[in-house]
């Protein structure tokens, strides 16, 4: 057995045992909360970048 072929299935053993762990429903409450923490960055630097141009005239 050649160093490559242990290297790949070891690669490969990680990912699976990594991917068995993730379920459909975690992913798609980490992409809705990211989505969520976009959008209320966005929403706040706008409204400061409001507040400070009030201020400045």
């Amino acid at each position: 057995m050649k160093w490559n072929d242990i290297r790949i299935g070891t690669i490969g053993g990680t990912l699976c045992s990594i991917w068995a762990s993730f379920s459909l429903g975690d992913v798609l409450q980490t992409t809705l909360m990211a989505a969520l923490g976009t959008v209320v960055s966005f929403v706040t630097s706008k409204l400061l970048g409001r507040i400070r141009q009030r201020k400045s005239d």
